[in-house]
Parts: structure tokens; C-alpha cells; sequence
């Protein structure tokens, strides 16, 4: 089977890394250096299953797709709408991206099966061709449109390292993934501390009840308790990790802020907002700070 994989970020290394053992890989970066350094010194993983460099062949986006089974769009969500107008027409697609804003751009997108996931591993790229897997989990996935069987023959032939699972409810796995990120990313960033120390500090742990509740008030989801429960367990698992949204402010780059926070007050429809609204006006404010300092 051949895979495409659009992105070459944490992520999109990750999963190349992992998946050219099994399978045909295709990885399309932002410029032609990045590919020439993969297609010479290959992706190197560290941690994880690493260290190890792995072959795989590399293209820059703007010379075109070629034909791939199953093509994994692994950009940020800020990155993805010129992306889509590249895709051919017909193919098989599956979205990695964070919160659930993205959606809104697969719903007239041409395409035979679209599938959407969730990914629970900690990367960090430490440079264009080498990244740090610094937390094992799952991807799981689910259809958002067309028919799961291609995911499914996909998913069976993944290493056992990379697992991926597959989810009936697209929404149900994206909320609940969303109702995570919504919570632990602004608190993280804003206050500038790692994951674990949104528990292990009571003041940070009330008002991190305090954003969850907001949130739950918005996202359809069932067992709320258990739900404060997975929330603050991913902090404690993840205790020494310093959430997507803290890097991206440190390393002065956009945040998913958009298709986190964003997406949440969207779907809103009139509710009461004042945590989600403050922190989303917080951190659009942070970044253009850091915009402004680079001028």
C-alpha cells in the first residue's frame, strides 16, 4: 500500500518514521531543501522505538501529488486551506489536525473517502528530518465520509509500535479530544507551566474545573465527571510535557488556538463564554505581541 503524507512537521515525521516499515511512503514537504535532506540522511527517530533513520522519499508539495493509496494530511489547521485545493480529486484522505474547525473544509471536498484522527503521541521535531518520540499512544480514527474499509485494511497493516484504532463516532473521538486541548492547552500557555502542574497546583486545578465546565457546556458529550477525570489524567500522564500550544508561543510561531477556541465559541450559539472568550483573546493577544516583536 502506498501512503502520502502531507507535512513534514512533528507529526508528519512521526508517522513516516513508523509507517515506512510496512509500507510504500511518500512524504511531501514546504521546500525542495527539506525534501533534498530526507532524500539524502533520511527521517531520523529518537525515543520511541529509536533510535533509527529511516528511508523514505521525499517531494516538495508544489511539485504535485502523485498517486498514493491513502494520502495523511498532517498540517495545522492554519496551514490546511490552500492545501486542499492540491488534492486530487477522487482520493483517499485522512485528516490528523487538532480541534474539530477543520471539518468545516472537508464537507465539499472531493474525494472518495475522507477519515479523520486523532493522534495521543507526544513528538517534537528537532529538526527538518529528525524527531523525538516523546510519548507513546494511539491514532485513532473514524469515517467522516465514504466507506472504512480501506482504513480498516490500513489500520490491520500499521506496526505494532504505531497502532491505530478505529472509532465508530467521528464526532464522539474528536470532542473528546477537543474537550483535552480546549482545557490544558491555553491554561499551559498562558501560564507559562508544563502539563502536570495544572494539577499539582489546587489553583491551577480549579480553574482548570472552571474552563472544563465551560466546555462541556458546549460540546455534546456524555459522563462529564469522567470526563474531568480523562482531562486530568492526561496532565498527570503527561506531567513533563509542554503543550503544542506553550511551544508554538515560545518558538513565536501561530498557534491552533482558531481551531480549538475558536471553534468552540462558534458552536457556542448565544451560550454564556466568559472563560473561552478571555483565553481566546489572551492568546490571539500573545501571538500578535510576538508578531509585533519580530517586526
Amino acid at each position: 500500500m502506498k501512503i502520502g503524507i502531507i507535512g513534514a512537521g512533528s507529526i508528519g515525521l512521526l508517522f513516516a518514521a513508523y509507517l515506512q516499515r510496512n509500507f510504500n511512503v511518500t512524504l511531501y514537504t514546504r521546500n525542495e531543501e527539506q525534501a533534498d535532506h530526507i532524500n539524502v540522511q533520511g527521517v531520523s527517530l529518537l525515543k520511541g522505538v529509536g533510535p533509527f533513520t529511516a528511508k523514505v522519499d521525499a517531494v516538495p508539495l508544489s511539485n504535485g501529488i502523485g498517486e498514493d493509496d491513502i494520502i495523511v494530511i498532517a498540517v495545522k489547521q492554519y496551514q490546511l486551506e490552500p492545501i486542499l485545493s492540491r488534492l486530487p480529486a477522487g482520493g483517499n484522505y485522512l485528516f490528523l489536525q487538532n480541534g474539530m474547525g477543520h471539518l468545516k473544509y472537508l464537507q465539499e471536498l472531493d474525494a472518495r473517502n475522507i477519515y479523520v484522527g486523532s493522534v495521543e503521541h507526544g513528538a517534537y521535531r528537532e529538526d527538518d528530518r529528525t524527531v523525538s518520540h516523546n510519548g507513546k499512544g494511539v491514532t485513532r480514527a473514524a469515517v467522516y465520509k465514504g466507506d472504512p474499509s480501506l482504513l480498516m485494511e490500513f489500520a490491520g497493516l500499521v506496526p505494532k509500535e504505531f497502532p491505530v484504532h478505529i472509532e465508530e463516532d467521528y464526532y464522539g473521538m474528536l470532542a473528546n479530544k477537543l474537550a483535552a486541548n480546549a482545557v490544558i492547552n491555553p491554561l499551559t500557555a498562558i501560564l507559562r507551566v508544563k502539563n502536570g502542574e495544572l494539577v499539582s497546583n489546587h489553583h491551577f486545578e480549579k480553574a482548570l474545573e472552571c474552563l472544563f465546565n465551560e466546555v462541556m457546556g458546549i460540546l455534546d458529550l456524555p459522563d462529564k465527571t469522567e470526563k474531568l477525570l480523562m482531562v486530568k489524567g492526561i496532565c498527570r500522564n503527561t506531567a513533563e510535557n509542554r503543550s503544542s500550544m506553550l511551544k508554538d508561543l515560545e518558538a513565536g510561531r501561530p498557534t491552533e488556538v482558531d481551531a480549538i477556541l475558536g471553534y468552540l465559541l462558534e458552536e457556542a450559539k448565544g451560550a454564556e463564554t466568559p472563560l473561552l472568550t478571555a483565553y481566546y483573546e489572551l492568546i490571539k493577544g500573545m501571538e500578535l505581541a510576538a508578531e509585533r516583536g519580530r517586526a
